[in-house]
Parts: structure tokens; C-alpha cells; sequence
């Protein structure tokens, strides 16, 4: 193979879920059995790295100031639904239960990986729940350690603030261990109507 196929096919296994057999499948699609396709593909990156930003208000995907969930009135702006990252986003409204609004931290904390709150989406939650108006933030991350300890940071943070604000977290229906990206539409359902308050 050329330095050019070994370098494309480097990149592409460094995107998640591709491995080294994969990332050379796709390659090889691309420059040798679909090579039409290239340009629009090459094209709709660049114009998606121009384009998508974060929320300034809850740090999903968007292309102006606010996302489209933030921007829609229709929505419970008093409910807000804490995720770990934009995909466990997605898997939420594709279960069609929730309408009220989101927040992305983009990970959780875990000191063992240098993950701490600074890195996180925590001072625009805080400034949410600052501003007034948030009655009930839904702790929807991951049920592992860091999850936990994502959990109880943003309670000690939250209980600090002195804000009256009603604090749940999804239980039923997620395995221990696992996250909300991977549940299917009705086991996200029933963890959104059976959560339980937090503390």
C-alpha cells in the first residue's frame, strides 16, 4: 500500500468503533470502488467543521448560537436532563419521552484519566440553574463510578448554590455498568418515568 492509503486508513482508525480491518474496508471503498464519492464527502467534513459548534447554552450540536432543542419554545425549559455526551442526546429524543431541555458535559469526571470539573460542561448548567427558572435537572449518566461521582459533585455543587431545585436521576431499566447511548427506545422510557430523587 502507498504512504497516502496507510496515513487515510490511519486516521480512520483512530474514529470510534473502527478497527484496523475496518478503517482499511472504508479506505479502500473510497479510493478504489467508490471514488466519486470522495469529493462530497471531503466536502461535507469541511462544511461541517465551519459550521457545528456547541450550544452556548447546553453544548449540543448547533449551528448558531443556540441548538435547535434550546431554540424551540415548545419545550419544558424547567426540566433539565444532564448527559454525559450529544449521543446520549440523540438516543433521548429518539425514545420520544422527554421534552423538556438538555445539558451536555461532554464526559464525566475521573481523576484516574485527568478528567476533572474544569474540563466538563459544569459553568453553563450553574449559570442555567443561576438564572432561574430550571425546577428539576434529571441526572441521566452513566451508572459506573465516575458516573457516581459525576452525580455527586454536581449535588454538593447544586446544594451550595442554595437553588431549590428538585434533583432526580434515571434508575430502572439501565444495567448496572451501562450507559444511555446503548438502551433501546423503551428501556430509555422506562428509566425516564421511573427515576427517583437523587438525595
Amino acid at each position: 500500500m502507498t504512504p497516502a492509503f496507510e496515513k487515510l486508513q490511519k486516521h480512520l482508525k483512530q474514529l470510534p468503533g473502527l478497527g484496523y480491518r475496518s478503517s482499511e474496508r472504508i479506505a479502500l471503498n473510497l479510493l478504489v470502488e467508490k471514488p466519486a464519492r470522495l469529493p462530497a464527502l471531503v466536502a461535507a467534513l469541511e462544511e461541517a467543521a465551519r459550521a457545528v459548534r456547541r450550544c452556548s447554552r447546553c453544548g449540543n450540536l448547533a449551528e448558531s448560537e443556540l441548538c435547535d432543542l434550546c431554540a424551540d419554545e415548545r419545550r419544558d425549559a424547567a426540566v433539565v436532563c444532564v448527559v454525559e455526551h450529544v449521543p446520549d442526546l440523540v438516543a433521548l429524543e429518539r425514545s420520544g419521552a422527554y421534552r423538556g431541555t438538555y445539558h451536555v458535559l461532554h464526559g464525566k469526571l475521573s481523576p484516574i484519566h485527568g478528567v476533572g470539573p474544569d474540563d466538563l460542561n459544569f459553568g453553563a448548567l450553574f449559570a442555567r440553574v443561576a438564572a432561574g427558572g430550571v425546577k428539576e435537572i434529571i441526572l441521566a449518566l452513566s451508572n459506573d463510578v465516575e458516573g457516581e461521582a459525576t452525580c455527586h459533585y454536581l449535588m454538593e455543587q447544586l446544594t451550595a448554590s442554595g437553588r431549590e431545585v428538585k434533583v432526580t436521576r434515571i434508575g430502572f431499566g439501565l444495567p448496572s455498568g451501562g450507559g444511555v447511548l446503548y438502551a433501546d427506545s423503551v428501556t430509555l422510557k422506562s428509566a425516564l418515568d421511573g427515576r427517583r430523587t437523587y438525595l
